[in-house]
């Protein structure tokens, strides 16, 4: 059984660790100003409310997605211009040696 002043040392132990763990997260974070329509932020912040959440970490959220985005989008593109340039030949040798009008005979 717990008396009453080991429970308040471990509710200041749990206050303690939240803050210390708030602490290491905004020291990795940089304040941004932003300017929104007055209308976007009204309801930015309703969608905030019903997540239970910040507009700071939905707006987080929606910039690392665009990021992470255009990131896969990149290499994604980088990997197929590799592809391409280093293709296999289909004995060709770089010269078609046909037409487009013997593709397209009937």
């Amino acid at each position: 059984m717990t008396t009453d002043h080991e429970r308040r040392r471990q509710a200041r132990r749990l206050l303690f660790t939240c803050s210390r763990a708030t602490l290491i997260i905004v020291a990795d974070s940089q304040n941004v100003t932003l300017s929104l329509p007055r209308t976007l932020l009204k309801r930015a912040k309703r969608l905030a409310a019903d997540e239970e959440t910040s507009v700071s970490a939905l707006m987080a959220q929606a910039l690392r997605r665009l990021v992470d985005e255009r990131h896969r989008f990149s290499s994604a593109r980088r990997r197929s211009l590799a592809a391409m340039a280093s293709a296999a030949s289909l004995g060709t040798r770089g010269a078609a040696r046909w037409t487009r009008a013997d593709l397209h005979e009937r």
